[in-house]
């Protein structure tokens, strides 16, 4: 393991500064070319997304709620809760700022990417609806941009494997219920390999049933775990709301410390900053695209606004909370990292028993997070092959799962890192080359919607 850990650290480097180029300034590119957009209909698309202005008779596979909830999925999870801890082990608590800063300008990517997954729709080789990126990049640039699309899907095998999830499960079981002690006498290998086994066999009863079973669990399982980790920590920071706006002021004012003891000094806090948001709300990887791409809706441009509204949810509002939470508990100062930061910060802040709520709101977290991951993963092989063989992706995914229980986090976070940072080179060049056909499109919507409310 030491050996492949090894390899992809050595390659993460040159990968970081395409990514940040087109994530970052590709982003602000989109910003302005929008004129804002999506920040100015904030309020329509959370009226879309409650199903005002849906079309029973549009095509798709699940309704915009479903799909923002199975793309929130994916990332309102152990992304905020362990992602969060990670970024300010590694960059401090500055770090959070570029976090925000990387979700604004994500709103306005989600929108301009999965307007596009709905309006350059394809088939798979079974005559299913299929979008995402592989088919906007072949069907709106033309099949000489077919290599791109293979490239995204070839990393997508890698960048959408749970390892990352099923490790920090593992960890979370492991720090709360500390199975030294009880009466099974197994060593933490041991360990380790049952929570695996046991995540995987639960993971497959849901993923082997196909989209609509994900969709459906994803979406009852998702807004009540959202709901319940902000109650906890809304919580906690009424009960210590004097050191709320003390851990806001430090967030911003670490972000500016240009003698930061971060690899890279101040550009590698950034670097930090983006890759840890990429994690958390996946704009401009193009994951969110493949499920929007299914959606029940008839108009590309509201599907956009539906999805813009994921990295405000889950950056903006979630990794905030996490990380106030972290701040004020002071378990950021703690030799710790990943979930087990997180934990500590719980446990000291809810009376000792908040680890033991965490836990519970991981578990859900987590299986949703590979109900979603493993779909992504499927798509990304019936892509490259044919949908029958895509669905053996689930086998490959499930025997990772019990891998990633066993390995070391830096070896997943690498991992992820490296497959995300190659991933977001194709999408976001796509997204760019075709955003004019979204303005346009954007024009005639709002355009047919003030003649309709006249």
């Amino acid at each position: 393991m030491e050996t492949i850990n090894d390899f992809i650290s050595a390659a993460l480097p040159y990968t970081e500064w395409p990514m940040f180029v087109l994530l970052i300034l590709g982003g602000l590119f989109l910003v302005f070319y929008s004129k804002f957009l999506p920040y100015r209909f904030f309020g329509h698309a959370i009226a879309i997304t409650a199903g005002k202005y849906d079309d029973k008779n549009a095509k798709g596979d699940v309704s915009s709620f479903q799909a923002l909830s199975a793309a929130v999925a994916a990332t309102v999870g152990l992304g905020n809760i362990s992602g969060v801890a990670i970024a300010i082990h590694d960059g401090g608590p500055g770090v959070i700022f570029w976090i925000w800063v990387t979700a604004l300008i994500g709103m306005c990517i989600k929108f301009y990417s999965c307007t596009l997954s709905v309006m350059y729709r394809g088939t798979d080789s079974e005559g299913n609806l299929q979008g995402g990126p592989m088919y906007y990049i072949t069907k709106g640039l033309g099949e000489k941009a077919r290599p791109l699309a293979v490239f995204f899907a070839v990393c997508g095998l890698f960048g959408f494997l749970g390892v990352f999830t099923a490790n920090q499960f593992t960890e979370t079981f492991m720090s709360v219920v500390e199975p030294s002690k009880t009466i099974f006498e197994m060593s933490e290998l041991s360990w380790k390999l049952t929570i695996g086994i046991a995540l995987a066999v639960i993971t497959s009863l849901v993923i082997f049933g196909g989209l609509k079973n994900i969709a459906k669990v994803a979406s009852a399982i998702v807004p009540f775990m959202v709901a319940v980790y902000m109650i906890a920590v809304i919580v906690v920071m009424v009960l210590n709301a004097s050191q709320v706006i003390p851990s806001l002021k430090l967030i911003i004012t670490e972000a500016w410390n240009f003698e930061t003891i971060v690899t890279g000094g101040f550009w590698g806090l950034v670097i930090i900053g983006v890759r840890r948001a990429m994690f958390s709300n996946e704009a401009g990887l193009g994951s969110a695209p493949m499920y929007h791409g299914q959606s029940k809706t008839d108009n590309p441009v509201k599907e956009g606004l539906v999805a813009s509204l994921g990295p405000f949810i889950d950056t903006i509002l979630v990794c905030t909370c996490t990380a106030v939470v972290i701040i004020l508990s002071g378990a950021y100062l703690e030799d710790s990292s990943g979930i087990v930061m997180t934990l500590s910060a719980f446990e000291t802040t809810l009376f000792g028993y908040g680890d033991d709520l965490l836990m519970i709101i991981v578990t859900a977290f987590a299986l949703s997070t590979l109900f979603t991951y493993s779909y992504y993963g499927v798509k990304s092989l019936s892509f490259l092959t044919n949908a029958k063989i895509g669905k053996f992706y689930n086998v490959y995914f499930v025997a990772m799962i019990i891998f990633a229980a066993v390995a070391s986090l830096d070896l997943v976070k690498n991992l992820i890192d490296l497959s995300y940072a190659l991933m977001v080179i194709p999408n976001m060049i796509a997204v760019l080359l075709l955003a004019p056909k979204v303005n346009a499109a954007a024009k005639e919507y709002f355009k047919k919607l003030k003649h309709d409310k006249a």
